[in-house]
């Protein structure tokens, strides 16, 4: 029931992680290291893609697009929780939070579905190396990167739509870093059992078909690689599939610990730690897990760094 003669609310307060100016202080310079490895790795990435032809592959296509994603999701969450931090007031607007929670639920959805679409690359890639090129040709990649972001566009638009004409007329506090979509729903003052239900019934479908492509394609994976005559061979295929592996396993485990547990109050704080994690750590190990420990990229890298010192004395 909606409570009448109430004023609107035109901004909100996020709580954060309490503490001490001194720590606030140290938090902010700490996640500003954390920011700025996060955007200078993932540019790196997105780079050294580009540029070097050794890198055009789908794996590395599906990989840039995987980087793009983690910077805007980091940029959508990580400035304004600093920001933050130097403030007494940890205030956001009101629509600045609907537009906070709208882009960091699209760019998670959509990471999660290019997650499954590199699983499906690599089931490709093992289970039909001969066809490959042919399956995975450049217009169906585009289509595929094209579908995950198209997919996480349109799962969050309408129950973010219906949030924004929910009436919010007091208290305005979020007990949270950012505006995540459950504690700021329930501060609507009206009922808001149709959002939750449309935000569940567009979302589970997403999460969960990404979940299932992830996991029957690794099942077949699996599967082809314990046929392979040589140690080598095989260990040469897990090889392949172990980073992307890892990174499937922190982001699905941390949604899981924060959205599919029963709601408690007194875990609030380890739900933030665990929000903490996808926004702030998984972006800047993503690189590392993925790319730098990829002898390819290594090689690439090494390469392009050795070219630009060149450069340099040769126009010094």
């Amino acid at each position: 029931m909606e409570r009448k003669n109430a004023t609107r609310v035109t901004e909100f307060i996020l709580i954060g992680f309490p503490n001490p100016w001194e720590i606030e202080i140290l938090l902010f310079l700490t996640f500003f290291i954390i920011l700025m490895a996060t955007m200078i790795g993932n540019i790196i990435i997105i780079t050294l893609i580009i540029i070097d032809y050794r890198l055009h592959s789908p794996m590395y296509f599906f990989l840039c697009n995987l980087s793009v994603i983690e910077i805007l999701a980091t940029l959508a969450v990580v400035p304004k929780m600093m920001q933050n931090f130097l403030l007494e007031r940890k205030t956001i607007s009101f629509y600045g939070c609907l537009g906070q929670s709208y882009f960091y639920f699209l760019f998670g959805t959509s990471e999660y579905v290019l997650l499954a679409m590199i699983s499906y690359d690599r089931y490709v890639a093992i289970c039909y190396p001969l066809q490959y090129s042919t399956i995975m040709s450049g217009k169906v990649c585009i289509n595929l990167v094209v579908g995950s972001w198209m997919s996480g566009f349109f799962s969050i638009l309408v129950p973010t739509v219906m949030k924004l004409g929910l009436p919010y007329c007091g208290p305005n506090v979020i007990n949270h870093f950012f505006c995540d979509s459950a504690p700021l729903l329930h501060l609507a003052c009206a009922d808001i059992s149709l959002v939750e239900f449309i935000d569940f019934l567009v979302s589970l479908p997403i999460l969960l078909g990404s979940l299932f492509l992830t996991l029957i394609s690794y099942l077949y994976i699996i599967s082809t690689i314990l046929r392979i005559p040589s140690a080598t061979g095989r260990q040469k295929a897990f090889s392949t599939c172990a980073s992307h592996f890892t990174v499937v396993t922190i982001g699905y485990g941390t949604s899981v610990f924060i959205y599919v547990r029963p709601s408690q109050a007194s875990s609030m704080y380890l739900n933030k730690i665990a929000s903490l994690i996808t926004t702030a750590v998984t972006p800047l190990l993503n690189p590392i897990i993925f790319t730098f420990r990829n002898q390819k990229v290594q090689a690439v890298f090494r390469n392009t760094v050795n070219k630009y010192i060149s450069l340099r004395k040769c126009t010094g």
